[in-house]
Formats: C-alpha cells, sequence, structure tokens
C-alpha cells in the first residue's frame, strides 16, 4: 500500500456562530460599573477556525512516521475527517487513523475506523488493506486456549472477509496464513477439553471435543493428538471399529507420527490390526481436504 505523504492545499474555512438574544435580567449592580455589566453579557466570541487539511495530515504523518505519538496522529487524523469530510485528504486520513491506532495498540478504535472505511469507500483500492487491519486487530487479540474463545471466531470470520473479497490482494495469503493460526488456537480449545474429560473417563464428552478437531481442523497440528485420543476413547468404550480406523487414517496420512505408534499398540491389544472403515465420519473428513 503506498499512501502519498504530501497533499494539495485546501483553503481555510472560518465559522463565526451567532450570537443569541440574551434576555436581560434585574440584577443588582452594588459595585459594577454599567460598562463591565454590558461587556459581560456582550462581549462577542471568537470565531472557531478551521485548520487546513494539508495540515493536520501532514502533522498526523509526521508524527506517525516519527514514531513519537501514534495517538497524537490519530487524533491528528480523526480532525482531518471532521473538518474536511468527503474530501480525498478525508478519505486518506481515515485509513491512516486505522493504522496509527493499530500501532498505537487501540484495537477497537482500528476496528471501527477500518470498519467505518470499508463502508465508506468499498471500490478503493486500500479497502483491502482496511479489511486487513480489522482482522489483524481481532487476530492479535486472540486470548490463551484456556479462556473464551469469542475472539478468535471474529478473527477466522474477518480474515475470510479478505480472502473472500479480495483474492488477488497481497493481504489474501497473510490473511491465510493467520488464519492457520487462529484455527490452531481452536483446535487447542477442543483438546484442552476433550483433554479434561478423556482424564474423567467421560469418553463421550471427549469423543465429541475430538471429533471436532478431526472433522473441522485436519489442517492443524493437533489433527495427530486428536486421532490418537478417538484410537483409545473408542477403544475403552468398547467401539472397536472407529478405534481402528482412527489409527488407520492416523498411520496413513503420519506414518512417522509418535501419536500413530500409542494408536497402532492400543488396536493391537485389543487383536486387531488397524483397518479404515470408508463409511467412517474419520475417513469422510480426511478425503473431504484431500487427505488420506
Amino acid at each position: 500500500m503506498t499512501l502519498r505523504s504530501s497533499v494539495s492545499a485546501f483553503p481555510i474555512a472560518r465559522f463565526a456562530r451567532l450570537a443569541a438574544g440574551i434576555a436581560m435580567l434585574a440584577l443588582p449592580l452594588g459595585g459594577c460599573g454599567a460598562g463591565a455589566l454590558f461587556d459581560k453579557f456582550f462581549a462577542k466570541e471568537e470565531a472557531f477556525v478551521d485548520e487546513p487539511a494539508d495540515k493536520l495530515y501532514n502533522e498526523g504523518l509526521y508524527l506517525m512516521n516519527s514514531k513519537r505519538d501514534a495517538k497524537a496522529a490519530v487524533k491528528k487524523f480523526d480532525e482531518v475527517d471532521r473538518q474536511h469530510p468527503y474530501t480525498d485528504t478525508a478519505r486518506k486520513s481515515l485509513l491512516l487513523s486505522a493504522y496509527a491506532s493499530y500501532e498505537a495498540g487501540d484495537y477497537d478504535a482500528c476496528i471501527g475506523s477500518a470498519t467505518r472505511y470499508v463502508t465508506l469507500h468499498p471500490a478503493s483500492p486500500d479497502s483491502a488493506y482496511a479489511q486487513y487491519l480489522i482482522a489483524a486487530s481481532h487476530y492479535d487479540q486472540i486470548p490463551d486456549i484456556s479462556r473464551d474463545q469469542g475472539r478468535t471466531e471474529r478473527a477466522i470470520s474477518a480474515l475470510e472477509e479478505v480472502v473472500r473479497k479480495y483474492p488477488s490482494s497481497e493481504y489474501a495469503g497473510a490473511a491465510k496464513k493467520k488464519m492457520e493460526g487462529a484455527k490452531d488456537q481452536l483446535a487447542g480449545r477442543e483438546m484442552n477439553i476433550g483433554r479434561y474429560y478423556l482424564d474423567r473417563r467421560d469418553y463421550t464428552g471427549a469423543i465429541n471435543r475430538f471429533k471436532s478437531v478431526v472433522t473441522q481442523y485436519q489442517t492443524t497440528r493437533h489433527v495427530e493428538e486428536a486421532l490418537a485420543r478417538l484410537t483409545e476413547s473408542y477403544m475403552a468404550i468398547g467401539i472397536v471399529d472407529e478405534a481402528s480406523t482412527a489409527a488407520a487414517v492416523l498411520g496413513h496420512n503420519f506414518p512417522d507420527s509418535r501419536w500413530y505408534k500409542d494408536a497402532y499398540s492400543l488396536v493391537k491389544s485389543g487383536g486387531r490390526e488397524p483397518t479404515e472403515n470408508k463409511g467412517s465420519y474419520i475417513s469422510r473428513a480426511f478425503k473431504r481436504v484431500g487427505l488420506g
């Protein structure tokens, strides 16, 4: 993304406030002179003077590029939009306000400005970048797997928007990489809960969690363990066919995995060889993504 560091000058707009009629109040004069009382009620307010758009814009650029004060830069860019709306300078300032907010770690402000940019300027060449800033702001706030993953889901949704709306943009590739990271986080959350259930011998609860990893997050680093845990859980409740399928799919796709050795031993201990049942959800899930 290339944004020009200078803009054409805009005329200075001056606004004078109109004085409203003042009702005269019957007040005791006391020691005040008549002239002082007149000045008190009829003193003129100073006119508010807008600053030129290019001055505000370049001051914001200076603050942002010099790393002096990103929040102060945001104020300058926001002021361009407030004082000179619907101008090309305001459009560029809105995007830079989003970027400066992101740099300052004010993700909510970034999301707000970038969302407004995408809404107001959907045909702009920089809309892809604005959408990416929204996604990156959510992504950078992804919490630990022990906490609620609502932010992670919002990050994935925003990243998918980048890929869907701007597939040929330079940000689509970066969005895909971040998406894999976010999905890995969700898979990790499912694995964490699944292990919890498994430790307490709640095999049905554990299977449901490991199943979600296998069916939704096959490309994450957690899938090998999920298949092994499914083998363990199914063997524990005597559903040997599914256990055998989980082990076979694991061995076929990840033959060198340490998890396969454990899964293979479990199935063998039940007097079976790992054999894939093509009708199993496990087999279908892997065929859907071109694995197996």
